[in-house]
């Protein structure tokens, strides 16, 4: 750990390390204009504020040695190189037509020059139309990659889960469309800028894209389940989250021909929905767990143990 702002930051929270070139008028100030040649370097770390939002703050420290100096800077580099969990290189998908067109502008400009501060090297995909990053997902070296992030809403989230998930089987030789197939589990890990606010207040706590990149950049992770959903032998999607049927459905059906009004859509077609008065039947069968012990109010997390 090391002192920044009156607190303790653990190691495992510093983002990046770097030798600082200090101003005529930095050197002039306080103290400092004493040393003959000060020699800095700046620690870039993550600060946590109210209701789950992380920022990026940084702290400088002034030396007169400069050996003593470089010595700080290669000691806390190495400790970060001791942090495997986090990505070295990360594929990122976005959607330009996501989060009302403002998808690409915000990786830009909130999210890109933080992979870069931290030394993550990307491999940007604009996608082009729907199903694009699902089908690009099944041609790239994805061995190459620590992770992929998707950058959009909920169709960008779902298609990356949906190729990701898929290539897994498909490099595995598994038939997804046989319902009891035992699924290979997916080692490369998603990261979500601005996608829906259920699956970022499930992970994060909060969907905002500067404390989503810190997350990837420290490499923390949150398994989240996953189902499939099978029609007479045959695949039909997975699914995260919720599965919606009858009113939700009818919802989100008028909704999509309507993305135009941006959120208000769903006020809208829910409205609308209601009113025609439609009801549904139907019947849902389910094949539970065996020999497994536990509940959701359980403190134990996915594949405990």
């Amino acid at each position: 750990c090391f002192c920044a702002d009156n607190c303790f930051v653990p190691t495992s929270e510093i983002i990046a390390v770097e030798e600082t070139e200090l101003s005529k008028k930095q050197r002039n100030i306080g103290k400092w204009q004493k040393m003959a040649k000060p020699h800095a370097f700046t620690v870039y770390y993550v600060k946590k504020a109210r209701n789950h939002r992380w920022r990026c703050s940084d702290v400088t420290f002034w030396c007169v040695d400069e050996h003593l100096c470089n010595q700080w800077i290669q000691a806390l580099k190495e400790l970060l190189e001791m942090q495997k969990s986090r990505p070295k290189q990360l594929l990122v998908y976005i959607n330009p037509y996501g989060g009302k067109r403002q998808g690409k502008r915000i990786y830009e400009q909130k999210v890109a020059p933080l992979f870069s501060l931290a030394s993550i090297s990307t491999d940007v995909v604009i996608t082009e139309h729907a199903n694009h990053a699902k089908e690009n997902l099944f041609e790239v070296n994805i061995n190459k990659y620590d992770g992929v992030v998707c950058v959009g809403g909920d169709g960008m989230f779902s298609e990356v889960m949906h190729g990701l998930i898929g290539r897994m089987q498909k490099d595995s030789g598994i038939d997804q469309n046989n319902p009891k197939a035992p699924l290979v589990q997916c080692n490369i890990r998603i990261g979500i800028i601005r996608s829906t606010d259920c699956i970022c207040y499930s992970t994060i706590g909060i969907s905002d894209p500067v404390t989503s990149a810190l997350h990837i950049i420290l490499g923390d992770c949150q398994p989240l389940d996953v189902s499939s959903v099978h029609h007479n032998n045959t695949f039909l999607k997975y699914v995260v989250s919720l599965l919606g049927y009858g009113f939700y459905g009818d919802v989100l059906k008028d909704s999509e021909k309507k993305r135009w009004m941006g959120p208000m859509r769903y006020d809208y077609s829910g409205i609308k929905t209601f009113l025609s008065h439609h009801y549904y039947e139907g019947t849902i069968s389910f094949q539970p767990a065996k020999h497994t012990l536990g509940s959701p109010r359980d403190k134990d997390s996915c594949r405990t143990g």
